[in-house]
């Protein structure tokens, strides 16, 4: 009686030309891609390894035209109600029954030889957003999802090719993590989003354009969310041109008998013959905001979150009692590994002269930290170069070359200066040529590094003016607001570092001598630590958190590729890449023998700012170690 009830909805909806996601809420939808028997080992690999957009829910035998474990009594030539057809990867017609087909140039039984795929389908999560207070727009404004192609190229396999196709949904900011959730509990309709926020990133340059579907409007307050999708498999034809191919036409689903709760992705596993465990607690994204220009979200994990929130927690601190937690802001330290992670090329810039009367005048805190950031971000592919002042070129390369001989640094990196002054000059030096669409760096991270006060000059704590030992690095940042894509982050400990301008208001009010030596200029982040080593060493963990995260790992990869951990490998380089006490200690001796000196005390010994290398500093990287790695891996 039940299948008979279902086949009956399955019939309804192919006599009245349904297409809307509406159909049949609390059901899966397919995606249909039939192809020639000889071309679907090569498509089924193709799913394997882009398993966002083409989540495998079945794969016929040739000319079987029932899928039993999605629908039973189903008949794919008829339950679809409108077919594409494909002849050399050319579109050639639509019909509404693959038994009236029969191409003159084949065997009248074509299905015989062909193969069907099924695919999951984002349809499937629609019924559940909105059960949870998620408007979706395109079932409001009666229209098909809008589906674009991207600049996105899927991964290979044999004969198969193609650019990732997404959908989007507009999602009131406020339920953005409700979306999130919901979706990634239905790995089989395509899971969580792999992009929000604007649609350029994705190579999208028109929203009022879709390239399948229709368009549907953003109401205020809307962000663009966008899922893989499985027209994907589409595109995948029209790329690889084999003979002959059939497909459902887009919005035009495949029904399925299997419930859209999550419960039913473990009775998927047995339909696919792919592992697919439901989806775990810990690994439930969350979603932040990270840049405003462009508009731009990521996502991580629960589990990881709490971790980052851990060590932001450890290096605020205070054994110096400064009152620093006053300018605590929560989760910028994660807010800032996020958009690092996002990052290609950063550019890191360090140096307190706060010794004038010393040669050289720096202290001890800021480099360590800077160093720390740099060996993690080169061991995640990204391009990472130094920035200091003129008057310390010499010195800073000597750092670099040392670090890379006692192995706390595995690779050199360039050290430059910014010779000029002013928004122009700031410009050229940040993109190529000055044009704004061509940056150098997509994120400036300055730790421990003299700020502009309001009028104009830089003071150390004590409020002595050391401009004349300072270059206008923070013209740099400035000039990064206006340029879209570059994130900027500034970590201090008084208030009066790059960056600070952020939390300039209370740096004034409740930091002493605030009025007088507060940062004017802030950063997009604010990392605030009892040390400002102690930020650079969190934001190296942070970032360690990130890419042992699976929920990022996805999103960072749009869905595709294999879903695998880390190797070993990968694993073991990461975390030799951490700062351990031996590093930084190792580290720190190298800058006493170069003359810098402890920054509050003037010592010339192995202390930072006055609290001694053991145990204070010590303890608190063992700490940090200790949050991220779990003390049964630390050695």
């Amino acid at each position: 009686m039940f299948l008979a009830v279902r086949a009956a909805r399955r019939s309804a909806g192919r006599c009245r030309g349904f297409w809307r996601s509406s159909v049949r809420e609390g059901f899966q939808q397919a995606n249909l891609l039939i192809l020639p028997s000889r071309l679907a080992n090569d498509f089924e690999d193709f799913c394997h390894r882009n398993p966002a957009p083409l989540p495998l829910l079945y794969r016929s035998k040739p000319g079987e035209t029932s899928c039993p474990p999605l629908a039973g009594g189903a008949d794919v030539r008829t339950d679809v109600s409108q077919y594409c057809v494909y002849e050399e990867g050319r579109l050639v017609k639509t019909i509404s029954s693959l038994q009236s087909y029969s191409p003159l140039s084949s065997s009248p039984d074509v299905m015989s030889e062909m193969v069907s795929f099924y695919l999951g389908c984002s349809f499937g999560f629609e019924g559940k957003l909105k059960e949870a207070g998620v408007p979706v727009r395109n079932v409001e404004q009666g229209r098909n999802v809008s589906m674009y192609r991207t600049s996105i190229s899927c991964i290979p396999a044999g004969a198969f090719h193609c650019h990732l196709v997404v959908t989007m949904r507009p999602v009131p900011a406020a339920l953005l993590d409700t979306a999130v959730e919901v979706t990634h509990l239905n790995p089989l309709a395509h899971g969580a989003p792999v992009h929000i926020g604007d649609a350029a990133l994705l190579g999208i340059q028109d929203l009022s354009k879709p390239d399948y579907g229709d368009q549907v409007d953003l109401q205020p307050g809307d962000v663009p969310v966008f899922w893989a999708c499985g027209v994907t498999s589409i595109e995948a034809v029209l790329c690889s041109k084999p003979p002959l191919a059939f497909s459902h036409s887009p919005g035009h689903m495949f029904l399925t008998d299997i419930p859209d709760s999550p419960d039913s992705t473990i009775a998927a596993s047995d339909i696919t013959n792919t592992p697919r465990l439901k989806p775990s607690p810990e690994l439930m994204p969350l979603c932040f905001p990270i840049s405003q220009n462009p508009l731009l979200y990521s996502l991580a994990s629960k589990a990881a979150v709490e971790r980052i929130r851990q060590l932001e927690m450890i290096i605020g601190e205070d054994p110096g009692q400064r009152g620093i937690r006053a300018l605590f802001v929560q989760d910028e330290l994660l807010r800032s590994c996020l958009a690092l992670s996002h990052s290609s090329s950063v550019a890191i810039t360090t140096g307190f002269p706060t010794h004038y009367m010393h040669s050289p005048p720096d202290e001890t805190d800021g480099p360590p930290g800077a160093i720390a950031i740099a060996t993690m971000l080169l061991s995640l592919g990204k391009d990472v170069t130094l920035l200091t002042d003129r008057r310390a070129v010499e010195m800073t390369g000597a750092m670099v070359d040392e670090a890379v001989r006692t192995g706390v640094l595995k690779a050199a990196i360039p050290v430059v200066t910014f010779e000029g002054s002013g928004p122009e000059a700031a410009q050229n030096f940040l993109c190529h040529h000055g044009d704004t669409s061509k940056p150098r760096f997509d994120h400036l991270v300055a730790i421990e590094r003299s700020g502009r006060a309001e009028d104009g000059n830089y003071y150390n704590m004590r409020g002595i003016n050391i401009k004349h030992l300072v270059d206008p690095i923070d013209d740099l940042f400035i000039a990064a607001r206006t340029i879209s894509g570059v994130s900027t982050t500034g970590i201090g400990d008084g208030g009066n570092e790059l960056g600070m301008g952020k939390v300039k208001q209370q740096v004034k009010s409740l930091m002493p001598m605030g009025e007088v030596v507060a940062c004017d200029v802030p950063a997009d982040f604010a990392i605030t630590a009892g040390v400002s080593n102690w930020g650079g060493y969190a934001v190296a963990c942070g970032l360690y958190l990130l890419h042992t995260c699976p929920s990022h790992r996805r999103y960072l990869r749009k869905g595709l590729g294999q879903e695998a951990a880390p190797t070993s490998e990968q694993l073991q380089d990461w975390s030799s890449c951490l700062p351990s006490v031996e590093k930084e200690e190792t580290f720190l001796s190298t800058l006493v023998r170069l003359g810098i000196r402890s920054g509050k005390t003037g010592n010339l010994g192995m202390e930072v700012d006055g609290l001694t290398f053991h145990p204070t500093h010590s303890s608190l990287i063992s700490r940090l170690l200790e949050a991220t790695l779990g003390s049964a891996q630390i050695s």
